[in-house]
């Protein structure tokens, strides 16, 4: 008879493998040129009259 694994165990995988992801992601958004840095710079100059 085999045992469940716990469920510490199962969070303890999927807060890993979110780390390798989102270093993953973070590399290859690292290795665009043309992606902006940041969104919030956008502006519009609304409400100045």
């Amino acid at each position: 008879m085999q045992r469940k694994p716990d469920l510490l165990w199962i969070l303890v995988i999927l807060f890993g493998l979110g780390i390798v992801t989102t270093g993953y992601a973070q590399s290859l958004w690292a290795a665009k040129p043309d992606a902006p840095i940041e969104v919030t710079q956008q502006q519009s100059p609304q409400g100045r009259r």
